[in-house]
C-alpha cells in the first residue's frame, strides 16, 4: 500500500504550492515637531519666569491699585482705588527727598565703584608676585554677608566710639557725626555701599580685559603709544560692551539696596538717608502698622525706572552692533 505525501502551502495559493508570505511595508518613524521640542526645553524657564516674576509683579500692581490695610489684606476685600495711591505717594513730603537721596546713592556708588573697579582690573592685568592673593583679598567685601558688612561700617562710623573718628581725633580733627547728621548720613551709607560693590566691578571688568588680545597692546607699544593713549584707544573701546552690562547690573542692584541703609541709619535722621527702596520697605515692614499699598506703589515706580534703563541699554547696544 503506497502513501502519497502532499505539501500543503499557505491558504490562498493555487494547488497548495508554497510561496513567500506577504510582508507589511516598513513603518516610518514619527517625526516630532521641532516647535514642541523647543517648547519642552523652554518650559522650565517659562515656569520659573511666571512663578517668580510675572505673578509677584501682578501682585505688586494689584496691591498698589487697592487700599490694602492689614485687615483687608487678611480678608481679601480691599477697595479698588485706581491711581489714588500713586497720587498719594507723589504728594507725600517724603517722595522728593527720597528721589534726591536715591540719585545721590545710585550715581555716587556707580561712579566710584566702576572707576575703582576698572583701575584695579587694569592694575591686576599685569602679572606680578602675589597678584592672585591680592585679587582674592579684594573679594572679601563681596563674600561677607551684607548685615555683617553694614554693622561693621556702622561701628566704624559711630560718632562716639568709631575708629574713623578716633583716627581723625589723633590728627586734630573734630568729631564728625557720620550717621546722625542730616548732611553726612547719605554720604556715609553711600561710602559703605561703594566698598561693597568694588569687588563685583573688579571681577567683571577683569574678565573682560582677559578677552582683549595682547597683540593689540604689543602693536601699540611698537608704534610708540604710551600707557594713557593705549588705555583710551584700545582698552576703553573694546571693553565697552562689558562696561555697559556692568553698569546696568550695578544700577539695578544699587537701586534696590535696603539692608545696608537700614542697618546703618534706618533711613534717618529725619529721612536724610531714605531712598525710594528704603521708603517702600519701611511702609510695608518697618513700622508697627504696615501700609502695603503705598509700599507697593513705590516698588512699582522702582520697577518702571529699572525697566526704562534696561530698555535704553538694549537699544543703545543694538545700535552699536549695527554700526
Amino acid at each position: 500500500m503506497s502513501t502519497t505525501t502532499r505539501e500543503v502551502g499557505p491558504p490562498g495559493t493555487p494547488g497548495g504550492a508554497s510561496g513567500p508570505a506577504p510582508t507589511a511595508p516598513p513603518r516610518r518613524p514619527r517625526r516630532r515637531s521641532p516647535q514642541w521640542t523647543a517648547l519642552a526645553f523652554a518650559a522650565p524657564l517659562l515656569a520659573y519666569l511666571v512663578v517668580f516674576y510675572a505673578l509677584p509683579l501682578y501682585r505688586n500692581v494689584d496691591l498698589s491699585l487697592h487700599d490694602y490695610t492689614v485687615r483687608a489684606f487678611v480678608r481679601g476685600d480691599a477697595e479698588f482705588v485706581g491711581l489714588d495711591v500713586y497720587r498719594q505717594v507723589l504728594a507725600d513730603g517724603t517722595f522728593w527727598p527720597a528721589v534726591r537721596n536715591t540719585v545721590i546713592f545710585v550715581v555716587g556708588s556707580l561712579t566710584v565703584q566702576y572707576t575703582a573697579g576698572l583701575a584695579l582690573a587694569v592694575f591686576f592685568r599685569g602679572t606680578f608676585r602675589l597678584s592672585g592673593l591680592l585679587r582674592a583679598l579684594f573679594l572679601v567685601p563681596w563674600l561677607l554677608p551684607l548685615i555683617v558688612s553694614a554693622s561693621t561700617w556702622a561701628w566704624m562710623l559711630n560718632s562716639d566710639n568709631g575708629i574713623v573718628n578716633a583716627l581723625l581725633g589723633a590728627v586734630g580733627v573734630d568729631q564728625v557725626n557720620w550717621l546722625t547728621s542730616p548732611t553726612t548720613a547719605i554720604w556715609s551709607v553711600t561710602l559703605a555701599n561703594i566698598w561693597l560693590g568694588i569687588p563685583f566691578n573688579l571681577v567683571i571688568l577683569y574678565s573682560g580685559l582677559q578677552n582683549i588680545p595682547g597683540d593689540l597692546y604689543e602693536a601699540a607699544s611698537l608704534d610708540g603709544a604710551g600707557a594713557w593713549r593705549t588705555f583710551w584707544s584700545i582698552t576703553v573701546p573694546l571693553l565697552r560692551p562689558v562696561s555697559a552690562i556692568t553698569l546696568l547690573l550695578g544700577f539695578v542692584y544699587t537701586l534696590k539696596v535696603v539692608d545696608v541703609i537700614w542697618v546703618m541709619t534706618t533711613g534717618g535722621p529725619a529721612n536724610a538717608s531714605t531712598t525710594l527702596a528704603v521708603w517702600s520697605y519701611r511702609e510695608a515692614f518697618g513700622t508697627g502698622q504696615p501700609d502695603f499699598s503705598p509700599a507697593a506703589a513705590v516698588g512699582s515706580l522702582l520697577i518702571v525706572v529699572a525697566l526704562v534703563v534696561g530698555l535704553v541699554h538694549v537699544r543703545v547696544q543694538r545700535r552699536l552692533e549695527e554700526s
